[in-house]
């Protein structure tokens, strides 16, 4: 290898591409020889050499020692060298530097070039112990005579410090004689030192401050100035007093300096600081939000970045001051630069209340609409005057897209529109007709994936407030009659969960809609099959439900001309719904399933419905209406009052926070007990059954062939399973009660459920046909209630809205439920007291709306004198029917007497 110096190597290295590791280790084994050598010259040389591989990556530990012999070289170069690679190469670990305490300290008294090189290695190459011995030579440099001595040595009190903390009183006390240097260098090192030192203990420098404001009112160097304007903002939440002090020079300085750097850190220091609260802080507040202003009308990006970063922070204590400058924020949204779009977002869901909600939201959801004129084609006259000009030699610079072309962007601005108007539960929304159409609004033109949100928000709004369900109903109407959602459900950023909520508002709230039927074509249409499965079940749901309040709206004011149109539309859902049955979606197939056999049963009921006569048993005007009886037969058919009672009981309300864990725990609960206990073990019962013969067979002391004899006898009696006849009677003879009847089907319709799905059990194809009971419940059996104070059906204002029914409506604000329904039996440990319900409170109340009543329940007191109709289950307690069977009867009349209604035994005694 001829390589001597570090500019041969480069040449090689350079002309060796190909194969740079292989020349690479060639150079290292020449390194290895040269830096042994007891020439200084060629040693120094070799760890240059090193010193250049290893910031390459190669490693040259190996060599610490040899580092060491350079820097202690007397000749300056040399020792630059050594320096030099100990700052590369050395860290806290390196074993050597235990070597080199005595060698800087005679270093820090040599030559002024000697001491510059040391000060320089030291910053760099100290540890904890190196700091412990050094730290008086270090300190001692601040008083050297030439001031780039005193410079250096400022600079590597910042490392002493941080390695070795308990020299830090000491030297705050030789900072502050440094703040008063004749040198300007050495006051710009010392300020730059406590900016870094105050960040980590500023009540340790607090004592720095009358310096430090002497040099802010005197020094005409703005970057010296931006130091300290930094330190007093670290400094001033420690000492209120800096406040009233700093407030006359930083606003004199925000006013005259035309150094936008200087202004801005004013600025910043001013937010940071708390120098803008408080009546006297007014003042300096609208003077950096009107600079502020001034940065983000600004060409240059960088001020209206820094500018809306630092509006950001003023807006919690100075709202109506940032709000003034509200066009000039928002037009930053549509900005080239997506860190200032981002910037402006952040202080507009910063700067929003319930003045400006409406007008914010609506410019930013312009900001999604897209600009038809971009893409139109040009006119005839504009391409014949592109022909006719002759051609520049200037290429025309095609136009920038639009920032909210982008999906990602398009994304954040939904959901920022989401996120500032649901914040603390809509605390900033009054009027929520209004939020629902921009919800609706945001659905068509997002064209994104934010459908999950608005569907969430939605049906969370109707929930919440009652007042805006008429119109919330309205609006679901239009949604769902939109033919252009529904074709477009499949492609991405459709945003057709929205269909979800609309289809649950107006199956939850059909109660205000005067023609609830006319929903049900909409809901059950055939192209519901491109929707996700989870819309299509909850369509199937909502169609039981508006069919549910249809029908028994329709039976209270019944004629026998409607017969045909709710067999028409029975019809029409049985159509519409059988596809569904055989869905792959379980959910889906079970609602579809349930759906279609109620119908069914409707459907047999319309189809044996018979017209009674004209005259009415339940007109009051009528004369057999004082002679009829309860139980007579209505005038429409039982079946339409089968669906509504199953949704009608209860109304949906929003569920508080605290609800779930507030239910008390039962005291008999037992999570580890059986539900359902499993079957017991047929080889364990088998067993026992034979210990027990053994056992009785033992006390009885009977042999087996006197009870073959008894058994014989029996058999010859006329029983032939061992029972005597008289016992047979007296068994008969107990009376079955209604309540044990009911057990005993329940069971056998168990029992032959079980064996059905048993694919080990076989079933008789024909079953017999069981024996009716007199007691059975039948549907024709069911008493007629009377309906009184049905109201009138408005006509439809609109031919495209459609027609809601008639209330008495008053214009009053809207109350929203930010609480929720917590449960009867509440713990007293969640109760909040701030829940009580106060008309117009805010976050914790729970406000009605008198204007707009809750839906009228069919089974909450329309009914007249007529007692109302319970589903008895098992457990003869009143309570929602099952599918299969459906059982419906009305209340049992109390018999006369004291008795329990059981019939006492009758022993028959045994004939002769």
């Amino acid at each position: 290898m001829w390589e001597r110096t570090l500019q041969d190597l480069i040449r090689g290295l350079r002309a060796n591409k190909a194969d740079e590791s292989k020349f690479i280790g060639k150079a290292i084994e020449e390194i290895r020889q040269e830096i042994k050598s007891d020439d200084m010259e060629l040693k120094s040389g070799a760890v240059l050499k090193l010193t250049y591989l290893d910031m390459m990556g190669y490693d040259m530990s190996w060599a610490s020692f040899h580092v060491v012999e350079v820097m202690s070289s007397p000749k300056l170069h040399l020792k630059s060298v050594g320096y030099l690679a100990a700052i590369q190469s050395f860290d806290q670990d390196t074993d050597v530097l235990m070597l080199t305490t005595n060698l800087l300290k005679k270093d820090l008294t040599s030559s002024p070039a000697d001491i510059a090189v040391t000060l320089n290695g030291i910053s760099h190459i100290l540890t904890p112990d190196l700091a412990r011995d050094l730290s008086p030579e270090l300190i001692k440099m601040l008083t050297h005579s030439r001031p780039e001595i005193r410079k250096r040595a400022v600079l590597a009190l910042f490392k002493l410090v941080k390695r070795y903390p308990e020299v830090s009183q000491q030297v705050i006390s030789r900072l502050k004689d440094k703040l008063e240097d004749p040198d300007p260098g050495v006051i710009a090192a010392t300020v730059n030192v406590l900016c870094e030192l105050t960040l980590h203990n500023p009540k340790d420098y607090l004592t720095l401050a009358p310096p430090l404001f002497h040099l802010m009112t005197t020094s005409s160097n703005n970057w010296m100035l931006i130091k300290i304007i930094k330190l007093f903002g670290t400094l001033s939440p420690y000492e209120p007093r800096l406040v009233k002090k700093l407030q006359p020079p930083i606003t004199e300085l925000i006013s005259t300096t035309p150094a936008i750097s200087l202004l801005y850190e004013c600025v910043h220091t001013c937010i940071i600081g708390g120098m803008l609260e408080g009546s006297s802080g007014d003042a300096l507040a609208r003077t950096c939000v009107s600079k502020l202003a001034a940065f983000i009308q600004d060409s240059d990006q960088n001020l209206k970045y820094i500018a809306l970063l630092a509006m950001v922070k003023i807006v919690p204590s100075h709202p109506h001051l940032v709000a003034q400058y509200q066009d000039t924020i928002l037009a930053s949204v549509n900005d080239q630069d997506i860190s200032i779009r981002m910037r402006a977002l952040d202080l507009i869901s910063a700067m929003v209340d319930e003045t400006n909600l409406q007008n914010i939201v609506q410019q930013v959801l312009s900001h999604l609409v897209t600009d038809v004129s971009t893409s139109t084609a040009p006119t005839a006259a504009e391409s014949l005057a592109q022909h006719t000009t002759p051609p520049t030699p200037q290429i025309a610079k095609p136009p920038l897209p639009s920032p909210s072309a982008s999906p990602a962007y398009r994304l954040i601005l939904s959901q920022r529109i989401l996120q500032i108007c649901c914040q603390n539960t809509y605390e900033n929304v009054t009027n929520f007709e209004w939020y629902l159409s921009v919800l609706l609004d945001l659905a068509h033109i997002a064209n994104v994936d934010v459908g999950a949100q608005i569907r969430d928000q939605m049906v969370d709004v109707v929930g919440r407030v009652k007042a805006v369900r008429r119109y919330a109903v309205q609006l679901m109407f239009t949604l769902l009659s939109d033919d252009m959602m529904l074709r477009n459900a499949q492609d991405e950023g459709s945003c057709s969960e929205v269909l979800w909520a609309a289809a649950f508002i107006c199956g939850e709230y059909c109660s205000e809609l005067a023609d609830p039927q006319k929903l049900l074509p909409l809901i059950l249409q055939p192209q519901i099959s491109n929707l996700s499965h989870d819309i299509i079940a909850v369509y199937i749901q909502a169609a039981m439900k508006i069919f549910g309040f249809y029908a028994a709206d329709t039976a209270q004011r019944w004629t026998d001309d409607d017969l045909h149109e709710v067999k028409a539309t029975v019809q029409m859902i049985v159509e519409r719904v059988s596809p569904f049955v055989t869905s792959t979606h379980i959910e889906v197939q079970e609602r579809a399933a349930n759906t279609l056999q109620l119908f069914n049963f409707i459907l047999a009921d319309l189809n044996a419905y018979r017209p009674r006569p004209n005259e009415n048993p339940f007109d009051e005007s009528s004369p057999s209406f004082a002679d009829s009886d309860i139980t007579s037969e209505p005038r429409f058919p039982k079946s339409l009052f089968l669906i509504q009672p199953l949704f009608s009981p209860y109304e949906l309300n929003p569920v508080a926070q605290h609800a779930q864990e507030s239910v008390p725990i039962p005291e008999d609960l037992d999570l580890d007990a059986w539900i359902v206990p499993p079957p017991p073990d047929p080889s364990i019962e088998n067993g026992e059954k034979k210990a027990k013969k053994k056992t009785k067979k033992g006390k009885d002391g009977v042999s087996s062939s006197d009870k073959k004899g008894k058994k014989r006898q029996k058999e010859e009696n006329g029983d032939g399973y061992g029972y005597n006849e008289n016992e047979l009677l007296t068994q008969e003879s107990e009376v079955e009660t209604e309540e044990q009847r009911m057990e005993r089907e329940r069971r056998r319709s168990e029992r032959l459920e079980r064996q059905r799905d048993d694919p080990y059990y076989i079933m008789d194809k024909n079953p017999p046909k069981p024996v009716p009971v007199a007691h059975d419940d039948d549907v024709d059996l069911i008493p007629v209630v009377k309906l009184e104070g049905m109201p009138a059906l408005s006509e439809p204002v609109d031919s495209r809205l459609p027609s809601l029914r008639s209330t008495p409506h008053q214009s009053s604000p809207f109350y929203i439920d930010r609480v929720g329904e917590m449960p009867t039996s509440a713990n007293k440990s969640y109760s909040d007291p701030s829940s009580t319900p106060t008309p117009g409170s805010r976050p914790g109340s729970i406000i009605s709306r008198t204007a707009s009543p809750a839906p009228v329940r069919v089974s909450s007191g329309l009914v007249s004198s007529f007692p109302q109709y319970e589903v008895v289950d098992d457990n003869s307690q009143p309570a929602t029917p099952t599918p299969e069977p459906v059982k419906v009867q009305s209340k049992k009349k109390k018999t006369s007497g004291t008795g329990t209604g059981k019939k006492k035994r009758t022993k028959i005694a045994p004939s002769s």
